[in-house]
């Protein structure tokens, strides 16, 4: 157990740097909801063929996979703010090279920029790592879920920048990717403001394991299952929900109400869900969150009112939240710090290849199994279902082992 007054000193840091991890994931993090908004739009207005239209989003999540265990090498080398830094410069790059690909009408350099903008995205998912690294062990879920909490901020703002930018010039969607190179410059300041500590660095034997020892861990690998299932599910049906509500004769408007609800449904659990984990235990939320995953696929299946899409969304956003947060505390607690930068790298590399997957799948799911956008519909939720068979499955083997084997 950590002495009390260790645990104060700790949690006095971790709080200062929690802040500054909510103010980047509110005010940088808008760029990603302002992207994805407007990529697909621009995409379509420059790709050679409308089917490529969603390609810049797909170069992000992959440029998000392949970034994360050199993010987190370099976090492990240089500390979090020098990753945190390379992180806002690639977004900041990535805003002016679309925009210069907006320019010139060049749908080669928009992708480009696209695909920088992804690298940014990766150094983002290592924000709940880094409220973690200087908090106590009682803090850390609360410090987690507040850091992700400041996705409910950027999630208002991003959407009211787009409003605000994507017809202010004369080239569509200029001003937008003008506006993420200003957010990622002020990224940079706010940066300089973390406190956490340069990490050791450490030899032989004290390096901790190797990746393949630490996938040898039970609590890691049924983090890791129930982290990467529950972020490719919420990726799969959000992706599909605006073409499915569109498809289903409800309008463009309605649809963007039912990803804002569902937005508002990922985050603002963010504001308790570290408290249920530190009441109940990260294990049983975790299982709630795959439970609620699980309702979602019902209720999207039981009918296409509009009733039924906001009612899924949500929960599908709220079953994210409780199992992506519950992954992350495990796996936090699950590794030693020599061995983060190599544990979260791996991790978040394979998040993000499920999510890459999860996109991929998500489309051709929607507009190539069945004939009707309904039947389409059906297909991507039924989809659902063995992945969360194995995430529950997972959880109930590692509630089946012998304590001490469940604890390593």
């Amino acid at each position: 157990m950590e002495n009390s007054v260790d645990m104060q000193d700790r949690d006095r840091l971790a709080r200062r740097n929690v802040l500054v991890l909510v103010a980047a994931q509110a005010i940088l993090g808008a760029q990603l909801p302002m992207i994805f908004t407007v990529a697909g739009l621009a995409g379509k207005q420059l790709a050679p063929n409308a089917c490529l239209a969603t390609l810049p989003i797909t170069m992000m999540v992959i440029a998000s996979m392949l970034s994360a265990n050199p993010m987190s090498a370099l976090m492990a080398r240089f500390g979090r703010r020098a990753g945190f830094f390379v992180g806002a410069t690639s977004g900041a790059c990535g805003g002016a090279v679309a925009a210069y690909g907006l320019s010139i009408g060049s749908f080669a350099v928009f992708l480009t920029g696209a695909f920088l903008t992804g690298i940014y995205q990766s150094s983002q998912g290592f924000f709940r790592f880094a409220a973690a690294d200087t908090a106590s062990e009682a803090f850390r879920p609360k410090a987690i879920s507040w850091v992700l909490a400041g996705g409910l901020i950027s999630a208002i703002i991003g959407p009211q920048l787009v409003k605000m930018t994507a017809q202010s010039l004369a080239v569509p969607f200029l001003g937008t990717y003008l506006t993420v190179i200003a957010l990622n410059a002020f990224g940079v300041f706010l940066f300089s403001a973390l406190r956490i500590p340069m990490p050791v660095r450490q030899t032989g034997a004290s390096r901790g394991r190797s990746r393949i020892e630490l996938l040898r861990s039970p609590r890691i690998v049924v983090a890791i299952i129930v982290g990467t299932v529950s972020y490719a599910l919420m990726n799969l049906v959000m992706t599909s929900s605006p073409l499915a509500v569109v498809g289903c004769g409800y309008h463009t408007s309605d649809a963007a109400n039912v990803v804002t609800a569902h937005v508002l449904a990922m985050f603002i659990p963010s504001f308790f869900t570290g408290n249920i984990i530190a009441r109940i235990g990260v294990e049983k939320v975790m299982a709630i969150g795959l439970v609620i995953l699980a309702c979602a696929g019902m209720v999207a299946m039981a009918g296409v009112q509009i009733e039924n899409f906001f009612g899924a969304l949500m929960l599908l956003g709220i079953g994210w939240n409780f199992g992506f947060i519950g992954a992350t505390t495990m796996l936090t607690g699950a590794h030693d710090p020599a061995e983060r930068g190599r544990m979260q790298g791996l991790n978040d590399f394979i998040v993000f290849g499920g999510v890459t997957v999860a996109s991929i799948a998500s489309g051709g799911l929607m507009n190539c199994s069945g004939g009707s956008p309904q039947a389409g519909w059906q297909s991507v939720n039924l989809a659902m279902l063995p992945f969360l068979v194995l995430a529950g499955g997972a959880l109930i083997w590692l509630a089946l082992r012998p304590k001490e084997e469940a604890l390593t």
